[in-house]
């Protein structure tokens, strides 16, 4: 990040270091609402007719049918059939944005109403760079992909499993995990969900990072969990949902579904019974706790019926993008969905095209919280170093985008037009020497210098520019300064956690 001088003034970032940027995207864009009042009522009724007629297992988790059967809801064993007008009213309930803290001010973020926020991929658990290829993560490949994510400024969050350090027993990894964000970054993130008491572990050190007081008024980490599309939602859910929702903290539930095989293969279908499952979960939550925050999300995929291989980029899942984000605001619930998604296994065509049309979708739908905005490949299976960086590198362009139309009067050029005769030019007005270092997004990655001067620098593709770029600000990084008496804190609880816990690989 680039530093400031007593005065406030930035100077230029040394080399290898991206300029600072705003903590998350102030969105200025209108909302794009794709279908008409008749459409969503059509939706609405179908989402109803599931709450209502076909309902919804919470299996494995004795406590949650507890839960259930105090609300006086309808049930047939671990199946919750509920009124859809009692769901819609509980789902009011939960707030429609809220702020999490981060450790640094700076970086704390707002989710929801007309904020968007953009975090790394999450829970891939191989990893591929240019040099040393594809290979199952190791921590120090997680390390490094934390460093980035806190430094680049077009990520707002550094999410939690970048990529799944596999050398470290999952019994155990969890903690490394989430005291790596706390302590190598200092932006928001998330937590452990896999088991109650990893969730109760996140939760614990996240208090004694932020202070009982802090937790008990504010969010300070949330939780991302997956139903088990279609029509299930088991106890990692469930019971993530009481250790968060309990404390206050937010939960992101998302439905999983790949049309075709956990959900049917029409799209209208398929969005219908996400928002269904997000609505019973989030109905839950409030009874776990009133007024408990949620984000709604989505990840719908297209698939190949031939191979039955997951497909993005698609159509389909783009259209269930802006029709899932229209849907939200009808809830009044924050939103995530999309992400820079692909199936392709390298930083290729293939890549881009399928992230380009996966991401813009993705931010013109409002997603308020993007998980795999940079880094995904094959699907979700790898984290690239360079996907990282390139991905990171085009979401600062949605930055501009998303600010939409400046029509303030100096973006109207008056003056120039009144200082440039006709046939001059406008590069050296005044207009244009006040506008030069912010008129255009500037791409760090992309390369617009004419052939003989990119044949000179080595004819460097944008895959070894990326390489050059993410080690070069590994070169330049810095530990954020941390007070003393909360590490000690931290790092007791891990060790403390780590004797109690046996070492277990599965």
């Amino acid at each position: 990040m680039s530093r400031r001088t007593r005065k406030g003034r930035r100077t230029k970032p040394a080399a290898g270091v991206l300029p600072a940027g705003p903590a998350y995207i102030k969105r200025k864009l209108s909302f794009f609402d794709p279908l008409d009042e008749e459409q969503l009522l059509k939706i609405d009724e179908q989402v109803d007719w599931m709450l209502e007629n076909i309902g919804f297992a919470f299996r494995d988790d004795p406590e949650s049918l507890r839960i259930w059967k105090k609300a006086g809801v309808k049930m047939d064993g671990d199946k919750i059939f509920a009124d859809a007008v009692w769901v819609r009213e509980q789902c009011a309930k939960a707030p429609s944005e809220f702020t999490q803290l981060a450790r640094n001010p700076e970086r704390t973020v707002s989710i929801g109403g007309n904020n968007q926020v953009f975090a790394p991929i999450y829970g891939a658990p191989f990893v591929r760079d240019l040099e040393g290829g594809r290979r199952y993560a190791t921590f120090d490949d997680f390390q490094k992909l934390v460093k980035l994510t806190s430094m680049h400024p077009n990520l707002h969050h550094s999410g939690l499993v970048i990529a799944e350090p596999t050398d470290i027993p999952v019994s155990k990894r969890h903690l490394d995990m989430v005291y790596a964000h706390m302590t190598l970054g200092d932006k928001p993130h998330l937590g452990a969900i896999t088991e109650k008491s990893r969730a109760q572990d996140s939760v614990d050190m996240a208090e004694i990072l932020h202070g009982k007081d802090t937790m008990d008024s504010s969010v300070v980490i949330m939780a991302n969990v997956n139903t088990n599309s279609p029509l299930l939602i088991d106890r990692v859910v469930s019971e993530a949902i009481q250790v968060y929702s309990s404390r206050g903290q937010a939960v992101v539930i998302t439905p999983f579904i790949l049309t075709g095989a956990m959900g049917p293969v029409s799209t209208a279908a398929a969005i219908a019974q996400a928002i269904a499952e997000v609505m019973i979960t989030v109905a839950f939550g409030q009874l776990v706790k009133p007024g408990a925050p949620f984000v709604m999300g989505n990840f719908l995929s297209s698939m190949s019926l031939k191979s039955g291989a997951p497909t993005f980029g698609m159509p389909e899942p783009v259209l269930s993008n802006y029709i899932i984000g229209q849907m939200a605001r009808r809830l009044g619930l924050p939103l995530r969905c999309g992400g820079s998604l692909t199936a392709s296994k390298i930083e290729d065509a293939q890549a881009a095209y399928e992230s380009a049309d996966s991401m813009h979708s993705t931010a013109i739908a409002g997603s308020h919280f993007t998980l795999h905005a940079a880094g995904w490949l094959e699907g979700g299976l790898a984290t690239g170093f360079e996907k990282l960086i390139m991905d990171a590198d085009r979401l600062g362009s949605y930055q501009k985008i998303l600010n939409g139309l400046d029509l303030s009067d100096d973006e109207f050029a008056r003056d120039a037009y009144t200082e440039v005769e006709p046939g001059g030019h406008f590069l050296g007005s005044a207009h244009t020497m006040r506008h030069y270092q912010t008129a255009f997004y500037d791409a760090t990655l992309s390369n617009s210098e004419n052939v003989e001067s990119w044949e000179e620098g080595g004819s460097k593709d944008m895959r070894r520019r990326a390489y050059e770029k993410w080690n070069s600000m590994l070169d330049n990084y810095e530990l954020p300064a941390m007070d003393p008496a909360t590490k000690e804190a931290l790092d007791d609880f891990v060790a403390r956690r780590k004797h109690e816990l046996p070492d277990a690989w599965y």
